[in-house]
């Protein structure tokens, strides 16, 4: 259901995407709302339903609220995950929604609501050009996961030349919005498409929460695809970074062959067979090399021929409709 502002005051929309985190999102609304109170701001709230399997439960959003105004659940016609239940959400509010800016942010808690305020003002003071990104500078997680969080920072930054600094903690003005919802990497991943597409943006440095119910769904197989989600964003950079190295591994071989074949052939330091079998090994490199250039060549080729998803022109393919929960004294409306 559309969303107004009859205020001259800036409009601020709140977007959660969430599965099954019903009862973690019913206890987020409250503190979001004390944080929004406390900092004399107001905000509309949309629940993007990334196809739960659970029902909400009884009294979900039912308030009472005093800075939270109206709270809408988007429901989608099945999961597409994390990121692409953001697209959707950012492009469905770009085309129906009246809003200044919009509010990016887990449904479980792990984003303190308490920094809200902080994003919005730095987003003020950028005139509303600028995408505020929330930096992690202190994560609650276990010591294995940082390991591989580091890794996957070292490989990202290798393969793309971008460093992982940001999660999708943000706030989103109007005109960022705007042409950020046909920008298809969006349908992949929200902070690296906004990088990648060259968006505006600061940072503001914040610590992560801990969730405020349940334990988080993403095991190491989601982590490995959200990671490679991130990347496949630079795809274009990815293929031109690995033809390099293949291109620099296979000259390297060839002068490893040229090399060893002048040791045999005018020195007397070759070993019986070592010649023979060290250049079989360099030879055997240098063809995998030139298969991998051809191969990374024809699929980069093919890959740009295939029409991409657009958020803003796709997005009403998942969508299923909207309802609003029942507020307290009151019914909830279905459509």
């Amino acid at each position: 259901m559309p969303h107004s502002s009859t205020s001259s005051e800036t409009s601020l929309l709140i977007l959660l995407p969430m599965f099954n985190d019903w009862n973690a999102a019913g206890r987020l609304l409250p503190l979001i709302d004390r944080t929004l109170v406390q900092s004399a701001l107001r905000a509309g709230v949309i629940v993007v339903d990334d196809g739960s399997t659970e029902q909400a439960p009884p009294g979900f959003a039912a308030g009472p609220f005093h800075a939270l105004a109206p709270v809408d659940v988007l429901r989608l016609r099945r999961n597409l995950g994390h990121q692409r239940a953001i697209a959707i959400g950012l492009a469905y509010i770009e085309r129906r929604v009246a809003c200044d800016a919009v509010i990016v942010m887990d449904a479980d808690g792990e984003d303190a609501p308490e920094d809200i305020p902080v994003l919005v003002d730095r987003c003020r003071r950028e005139g509303y050009e600028r995408i505020v990104f929330a930096e992690r500078s202190r994560r609650v997680e276990t010591a294995l996961f940082r390991i591989l969080y580091r890794a996957y920072r070292a490989l990202h930054r290798l393969l793309t030349g971008h460093s992982v600094r940001v999660g999708n903690f943000s706030v989103i003005p109007r005109a960022r919005l705007n042409g950020l919802v046909v920008v298809s990497e969006l349908w992949n991943h929200y902070a690296a498409a906004v990088f990648r597409s060259r968006q505006p943006y600061v940072t503001v440095p914040t610590s992560r929460a801990a969730r405020l119910e349940g334990r988080s769904r993403m095991n190491f197989v989601s982590l490995v695809v959200h990671g490679l989600s991130a990347i496949s964003v630079y795809g274009d950079l990815v293929f031109v970074r690995l033809i390099v190295f293949a291109v620099m591994l296979a000259a390297l071989s060839a002068v490893g062959v040229c090399v060893v074949i002048a040791v045999r052939l005018f020195t007397t330091l070759a070993i019986p067979g070592w010649a023979t079998f060290t250049s079989g090994i360099l030879l055997l490199v240098l063809l995998q090399a030139v298969l991998f250039v051809a191969v990374l060549t024809f699929l980069g080729l093919s890959i740009r021929q295939h029409a991409p998803f657009v958020p803003s022109r796709d997005f009403e393919l998942y969508v299923a409709g909207t309802w609003t929960p029942a507020r307290s004294g009151g019914s909830g409306d279905l459509s």
